[in-house]
Parts: C-alpha cells; sequence; structure tokens
C-alpha cells in the first residue's frame, strides 16, 4: 500500500485499554511511546492486542509544543 504520509514509526503494542467506543493504543517505537485512539471496532478489524507489530504513521499539518 502507497501512503502520502512521511511520519512512520514501527513498534510494539505495549498496552491497550478498550472503552465502549473508542480504544486508547499505545506503541513502543524503541525507546519512545505513541498513543493512538481508535475506535473499538478498528482495534477489532486489525486484531490488535500487546505485542503487536504495527506501523504508526502521523499525518499532521502542524505540531503544536508546549513548555
Amino acid at each position: 500500500m502507497k501512503i502520502s504520509a512521511r511520519n512512520q514509526f514501527e513498534g510494539k503494542v505495549i498496552s491497550i485499554e478498550e472503552g465502549q467506543v473508542n480504544a486508547k493504543v499505545v506503541v513502543d517505537t524503541g525507546g519512545q511511546q505513541i498513543t493512538s485512539i481508535i475506535s473499538v471496532d478498528a482495534l477489532h478489524d486489525l486484531e490488535l492486542k500487546e505485542g503487536s507489530s504495527v506501523t504508526a504513521v502521523i499525518k499532521a499539518s502542524s505540531v503544536l509544543l508546549m513548555a
């Protein structure tokens, strides 16, 4: 599959918190953690579980930082 997003990070799912509508999925990319909120339907469709290998794809027009 081709995709325009260039910010892609390979990692492993380290935790999943499943709610009624959404799921919080934390991915370890080798020292950094990325948290994604996805639908429970997507969680089940992707068959994600702790230890699953995934690619986090980030597409954003801006990234805001605050200190």
